[in-house]
């Protein structure tokens, strides 16, 4: 059992807050992805799990034992990092093997761990080849087969694919996701991109300003957001913000008439949030708001068309078979259902 818990956890650098009392239960065998902004705070908490950086307040249990002030080689984790770490003059195999030598394994134990490890990564090929030899996936790997060979109770990732173009951190994305299937392991990952996040977690921990902002499935933070932060930030483009007249009346809503009667009433103050898949045509007696297309983005599955409502710049996805062209006039509506409302003081969500 490896399940993780926070409890009113604190990081300070002298009078600088960093983590401000997170609080956070993460099953046994759960993939958990801490995203937010550069600086938020995620790689610090994950440095704290992982007992490279003390705990200033709070209390951390991993498998039901306190590890708050035990030292980061008795903690049972086995963290993969930003950079791949790997000792120039040794072999993959040695590479890989070398945490297992430092501990006193025997040679016998040593050559089948990393041998297993190595045929799970597909690296079998590649264990008497330098890391100058190997392209930077399977360095990657190496660095992951290191953490494999340990048997940890938790994989900690910290941001592991950035260094690669965009086409091997997808293959990456896809190897770990089978590799947390086969091992069944607690594994925690790093990452900034909400990508990675929302294809990879089993929950997601969305932070901002030290503070966790949600706490759910990939599914719940995108479909029903706790508040406007994490709304604007999960999701590609990023969700439509539309600000409403405090006064009140027909122009107090640029949507007035294009949303429920019911969710119409309660706009006057507020935030009106709209991805831009959920945007439809309309004709222009029912309801919809008549625009003109500023820009076009053919994207081949679907077309990304920008235009202003009331002053604000919007994005819509549209099918590219209706072909939108620069300068055309269109009606658009919310679809049914799919409008937020935040509150505009504080950000937290009111519908």
């Amino acid at each position: 059992m490896a399940d993780v818990n926070l409890r009113k956890v604190r990081k300070a650098f002298g009078a600088v807050e960093i983590i401000k009392g997170v609080d956070l239960d993460i099953g046994d065998g759960e993939f958990c992805v801490f995203v937010g902004p550069s600086g938020c705070g995620k790689s610090t908490l994950l440095r704290m799990i992982a007992g490279l950086e003390d705990i200033t307040s709070g209390e951390l249990r991993i498998g039901g034992r306190d590890m708050s002030d035990t030292p980061s080689s008795q903690r049972g984790v086995a963290m993969v990092f930003q950079s791949y770490a790997l000792y120039p003059h040794m072999t993959v195999r040695d590479n890989i093997g070398f945490g297992l030598r430092m501990t006193g394994h025997a040679k016998s134990q040593i050559e089948a761990r990393t041998r297993h490890a190595a045929d799970m990564l597909q690296l079998g090929a590649l264990l008497d080849r330098k890391p100058s030899q190997l392209s930077g996936g399977q360095r990657q790997r190496v660095a992951i087969g290191r953490a494999i060979v340990r048997e940890p109770g938790v994989f900690l990732f910290d941001e592991p694919l950035s260094n690669l173009d965009a086409a091997l951190r997808v293959q990456m994305r896809i190897e770990i996701g089978k590799l947390h299937q086969s091992l069944a392991t607690t594994m925690i990952y790093v990452t900034h991109d909400q990508i990675e996040a929302m294809t990879m977690a089993d929950r997601i921990v969305v932070l901002q300003g030290g503070v966790v902002q949600q706490y759910d499935t990939p599914e719940a933070v995108y479909e029903r957001p706790a508040n406007q932060f994490v709304a604007g930030f999960i999701g590609s483009p990023t969700m439509n913000f539309f600000p409403t007249d405090v006064d009140g009346g027909a122009a107090a809503n640029p949507f007035a008439g294009a949303i429920s009667a019911s969710l119409d009433a309660r706009t006057s103050g507020s935030i009106i949030g709209i991805r831009p898949e959920h945007f439809e045509l309309a004709p222009a007696d029912a309801g919809g708001v008549a625009i003109e297309i500023k820009l076009v983005e053919p994207l081949g599955s679907d077309t990304l068309i920008h235009f202003d409502v009331g002053g604000t710049a919007a994005i819509a996805r549209l099918d590219p078979a209706l072909k939108p062209k620069v300068g055309e006039r269109l009606h658009l509506r919310p679809r049914e259902g799919k409008t937020h409302l935040f509150d505009r003081t504080s950000g937290r969500v009111l519908s």
